[in-house]
């Protein structure tokens, strides 16, 4: 395939990923106000944002069955249509039970892409850590504009017209990758279901030690990311007293970080191993969150936001870690079903967060989410130290 070709493919699938991920994310800014409409608490708004999470992780192993058996463009056409669909079931949502829905439809929908689009990048490239990088940048970028979009939409024109602003980046996003990825002959049209759902291949996939190992690791660093991703702009604003406003902005800016230095962790990934890359990240997350709980000034949250992006950049080594040990062949299955696995454990981590929240208060509850990742780094050194091998 030409380079031209390929780039295109990266090109619309990290705008596609950036579609998704701003889908989701524009709910996070405006929790408060959420809140207030249906006169729920945290924990309730924790949970409907858990469901969204445990429905994106749901889809991620169907999403790459369906990538085998109908080919990679109609699903990742579907999940981008389908965030703006299920974004317009939300801003119209009449009671919280029908928001609740609305959001776990949306990560139903949203979870469509990021398996299938991955693995067919893994295709077209041979440094798959840089690829990554590159296709895990759109997360972050999304991660930038929608808190501040977003939280200026929600002071002049209320909650729903703020949400509803990802239809507004969906539709021509839709539109490019109808043009950007052509139409691929499904790799496995005829297999039975049957087999592809069955618990023998599954279970051997997933008792395997190294993937148990790098299992691990993915939902604590999963758990993580998807606690910040849904209250740290309510935690600068109710923690430090931060303006809606200002907290979009330094939301933004910690998802800035992570789309710059995304694309740096994967590089550093190939040329020197997965495991020291993690392990800078981790480091990298702790300071950061030891740094905005203790803060006392705009300077030093800044510097916090900057050193939390550097640690959650930690799916561009991650991701390859496990791709790494699957063969070309079991990459749609086996990656979906890694994601699956993993994000299905960790999708609790907004409902945990928002209740420690209510219970003890925003210093403790995103300060337990350093101890996690120090778990990580902890199960890092010891797979080291031991030469395991996992």
């Amino acid at each position: 395939m030409r380079w031209q070709s390929r780039d295109a493919v990266l090109a619309v699938c990290t705008l596609a990923l950036f579609v998704t991920v701003f889908g989701r994310l524009a709910i996070s800014p405006v929790v408060p106000e959420i809140s207030e409409t249906f006169e729920v608490s945290n924990g309730r708004i924790g949970l409907a944002l858990s469901g969204m999470w445990l429905a994106y992780a749901l889809t991620q192993f169907p999403s790459g069955v369906l990538a085998d058996r109908y080919g990679d463009r109609p699903v990742i056409l579907l999940s981008i249509g389908g965030t703006a669909a299920a974004t317009l079931a939300i801003v119209a949502a009449p009671a919280f039970g029908v928001f609740l829905l609305g959001t776990v439809l949306l990560g139903a929908l949203a979870g469509l892409h990021y398996s299938v689009a991955t693995t067919l990048i893994t295709r077209l490239y041979d440094d798959i850590g840089t690829a990554i990088g590159i296709h895990n940048g759109g997360a972050p970028l999304a991660g930038l504009v929608a808190p501040v979009v977003v939280a200026w939409a929600v002071v002049r024109y209320g909650w729903r017209v703020a949400v509803g602003l990802t239809v507004l980046v969906a539709v021509p996003t839709l539109l490019l990758a109808i043009r950007g990825i052509r139409t691929r002959e499904p790799r496995t049209p005829d297999r039975p279901m049957r087999d592809v759902f069955a618990i023998g291949p599954i279970r051997r996939l997933l008792s395997r030690p190294p993937v148990l190992f790098t299992g691990a690791i993915a939902v604590l660093t999963e758990f993580t990311w998807q606690s910040l991703a849904s209250f740290l702009p309510t935690f600068l604003v109710r923690y430090h007293g931060h303006s809606t406003t200002l907290a979009g902005t330094l939301f933004g800016v910690y998802f800035l970080t992570q789309g710059i230095l995304q694309i740096g962790v994967g590089r550093l990934a190939d040329r020197f191993g997965r495991d020291p890359a993690i392990g800078g990240c981790m480091a990298a997350g702790i300071a950061g969150i030891a740094l905005l709980i203790a803060a006392t000034g705009l300077p030093a949250i800044v510097v916090g936001c900057l050193l939390l992006g550097l640690g959650m950049s930690w799916g561009a080594a991650v991701f390859p870690r496990f791709i790494d040990r699957l063969t070309p062949a079991e990459r749609s299955f086996g990656f979906g079903l890694f994601r699956t696995t993993y994000m299905t454990i960790a999708a609790s981590g907004s409902v945990v967060v928002g209740v420690l929240a209510d219970l003890f208060g925003w210093g403790v509850s995103v300060g337990s989410l350093a101890g996690l990742l120090a778990v990580v780094g902890l199960l890092l050194a010891g797979n080291a130290a031991l030469g395991s091998g996992y």
